[in-house]
């Protein structure tokens, strides 16, 4: 059902939250001024399953300003602010499904109430509402011009969908530079390790922190760890990413390995079952686990809870999981995205890039939808260059152009000196 605004003080307080954002937001800003003009979103119904934080309001304000009719629903059960919800009902009338905490079912009755009212176009985080289109909600499919990606782990099913079953146009948000180089490795970085502390004020300085994973996010999680005193270690299973993280000057070696050495854990994969029972069984007693990756399958949760003999919650979002008597594993948001499941989730000055390229993208299929097959696309280079242009200029930084002879002597082959 839509979030029940039973309290008008948690709807002000998350139209505080949203407009608090919306400072950070400057390219954003720019797209919602130029929509609120020329209304390309028209007549569109957008069905957005997104996580519900202020950042996404703004994205819903612009979508909104260009026109479009919108429906939100959160894509993940605890990331979802509840007075950000609140706001977005009462406050932007922008109706809403989501609520934190929610059980698995009521999760997909709002995935399902977002597509009721056949929208044109998707907007994700994770490739959910795609998934359910393209399975149970087959009907709807004639009604869409397209849909938008903005992880990883989403539009990873995409490509493996677009080999004979996808049936209509993605921009994968998530391939735009502006998104995954800075959203990816500086957005998680921090969040993740600010869900972390927030959750059980550890001290970071001096422990050995296991990254599973050296994608963007991976990457970024390493970084921020280790400047803040950290040992990190990685585990990967590409090998040009290990070898990027020893270059990178951090250890390298299986998780079977690492389980025995490390005191903090963090998943950044998308794989499953990074984090298995035999791993769980080598850790020390205190060990901390989580995972940032998008969806709850990096960690084998079900497998601990079958080898522990007693579980108790310990502080918000912390269990500890009992392995013997005297040994003990606390694993963090029910190994749901820690960032978002403990804390705020990215900062809005990083996510401000994002959702420019979401707001675009969904503009860019509609005025092409005539001419897009049933594939996914990066978002259009033109698009990407211009909102790193927006941020440097929303940033008070100046760039050099290129002179004609530095332009000349580019497109030539005949002047080596």
């Amino acid at each position: 059902m839509q979030y029940d605004v039973k309290n008008i003080k948690l709807a002000q307080a998350g139209k505080k939250k949203i407009e608090w954002a919306e400072q950070f937001m400057g390219v954003l800003n720019i797209v919602k001024k130029d929509f609120n003009k020329t209304k390309p979103l028209k007549g569109i119904k957008v069905a957005a399953c997104l996580h519900v934080t202020a950042e996404t309001a703004n994205l819903m304000r612009t979508l909104k300003a260009g026109g479009a009719d919108i429906r939100l629903c959160a894509s993940n059960p605890l990331s979802t602010q509840d007075d950000v919800a609140a706001a977005l009902v009462k406050e932007y009338k922008i109706p809403t499904f989501a609520i934190k905490g929610e059980s698995n079912s009521v999760y997909y009755n709002h995935l399902n109430a977002v597509l009721d009212f056949k929208p044109n176009v998707t907007m994700d985080d994770g490739a959910d509402l795609v998934t359910l289109v393209h399975t149970k909600r087959k009907d709807l499919v004639k009604n869409l011009i397209g849909g938008t990606e903005e992880t990883t782990t989403g539009v990873n099913r995409l490509k493996i969908m677009e080999k004979g079953v996808l049936q209509h146009p993605v921009i994968a948000v998530n391939e735009a530079k502006t998104k995954h180089l800075f959203d990816n490795r500086y957005g998680t970085g921090q969040s993740t390790l600010d869900g972390i502390m927030r959750a059980t004020n550890v001290l970071l300085s001096g422990l050995k922190v296991v990254v599973a994973g050296y994608g963007w996010c991976g990457k970024g999680v390493a970084l921020r760890a280790s400047g803040l005193g950290a040992k990190v270690i990685v585990t990967e299973i590409d090998p040009i990413r290990a070898l990027e993280a020893l270059m990178d000057g951090f250890e390298v070696m299986p998780m079977s390995e690492a389980a025995a050495e490390g005191d903090l854990f963090i998943t950044v994969t998308g794989a499953k079952h990074v984090i298995s029972v035999p791993d769980f069984r080598r850790m020390k007693s205190g060990s901390i686990v989580c995972n940032a990756g998008h969806f709850d399958v990096e960690l084998d949760i079900a497998g601990l809870k079958k080898i522990a003999i007693k579980v108790s919650d310990e502080r918000p979002q912390v269990k500890k999981y009992f392995i013997s008597k005297d040994k003990y594993i606390f694993v963090l948001a029910d190994g749901r995205l820690v960032n978002l499941g403990a804390a705020e989730g990215h900062p809005a000055a990083v996510m401000d890039m994002s959702f420019a390229n979401q707001a675009l993208g969904a503009q860019f299929l509609v005025q092409h939808r005539k001419k897009l097959s049933n594939k996914v696309y990066p978002v259009p280079e033109e698009v990407d260059k211009r909102i790193a242009m927006l941020k440097l200029m929303s940033m008070n930084v100046k760039i050099n152009r290129q002179s004609a002879v530095q332009r000349k002597y580019g497109q030539s082959w005949t002047e080596g000196t």
